[in-house]
């Protein structure tokens, strides 16, 4: 497996091309904003103008798309992938979608005679792009070990986690934990703050505390310095926050504390800070604690 073709470089989608531009493989891109693929053909990228030329001579399709429409459309739409890969290719799909979404392609790439993985990644598009990622995995396990040459270009380490679907659901329940630690960590900064403690101290405090965590390592600098730039744009975590929702309601799963991050989530949105980073969220808690950013 050297050919790989990405439908959708974005933030994670250029993170996951350069990875692979640097482990040898051949990459080719699609996006429906030019200038994402642009700024990637100095690394090697070769630029696709749709979905059948990413396709073309790929090993495997990576999509790595903002939201369940577009990696529905991508795949099973007119003229998608299911129309226009060729056979043999394997498609993986590496968005944070629901495990139903997730099935239900499955299902239908397979009766196309096409090879079909759920590989959702665990990590910000910094922590991709420097190789300290995670990647989940549901389907056939021949089929990952046949792929795991370019998950081990992009991870430092890749788990099967069943059938597909599984793999979604691995990955909602890991941004619960993301999202919920990031709150958190908002939270207590913003009571530390509003004592008087200094955030960027604080964060040195809690870095050796009892409280440290990946999260705090991530998002700790950016709520005390006010960087917001996104990693994680707040818009598609609260897309995922939903997500949450609606598959613990099925499973009859209370997540109590998940609605409540939604909210924060949905307000931090709401003041216009949609496309920031997750990290943001401390601005809503901030406001509600009558601080001046």
């Amino acid at each position: 497996m050297r050919k790989i073709g990405i439908v959708g470089v974005g933030l994670l989608g250029s993170a996951v091309a350069s990875r692979l531009l640097q482990g040898g493989f051949e990459v080719a891109g699609y996006d429906t904003r030019p200038e994402q693929v642009t700024a990637l053909r100095a690394r090697g990228l070769k630029p696709a103008a749709g979905l059948a030329e990413v396709a073309a001579g790929a090993d495997a399709v990576f999509t790595i798309l903002p939201s369940l429409e577009s990696v529905d459309d991508a795949v099973r739409g007119s003229g998608g992938l299911l129309e226009t890969a060729p056979r043999g290719v394997t498609l993986i799909q590496m968005s944070t979608v629901s495990p139903e979404l997730a099935r239900r392609l499955g299902e239908t790439v397979a009766a196309k005679g096409l090879g079909f993985l759920d590989a959702p990644m665990s990590g910000t598009s910094a922590m991709v792009a420097r190789g300290d990622c995670v990647i989940f995995v549901g389907g056939d396990p021949g089929r990952l070990e046949a792929c795991r040459p370019a998950f081990d270009a992009i991870a430092r380490k890749t788990f099967h986690v069943g059938d597909v679907g599984m793999a979604s659901l691995a990955k909602l329940a890991t941004n619960l934990l993301v999202g919920l630690n990031t709150a958190a960590l908002a939270e207590a900064l913003v009571l530390g703050k509003k004592g008087g403690l200094s955030p960027a101290l604080l964060v040195e405090v809690l870095r050796e505390s009892a409280a440290a965590s990946k999260m705090l390592e991530v998002r700790g600098p950016l709520m005390a310095d006010r960087r917001f730039e996104p990693q994680m744009k707040m818009e598609l975590f609260l897309k995922d926050f939903k997500l949450m929702l609606e598959e613990g309601q099925r499973l009859g799963a209370p997540l109590p504390l998940t609605s409540l991050a939604l909210q924060l989530a949905a307000a931090t949105a709401a003041a216009g800070r949609g496309g920031e980073d997750l990290a943001a969220i401390i601005t809503a808690l901030e406001r509600l604690a009558g601080i001046e950013g």
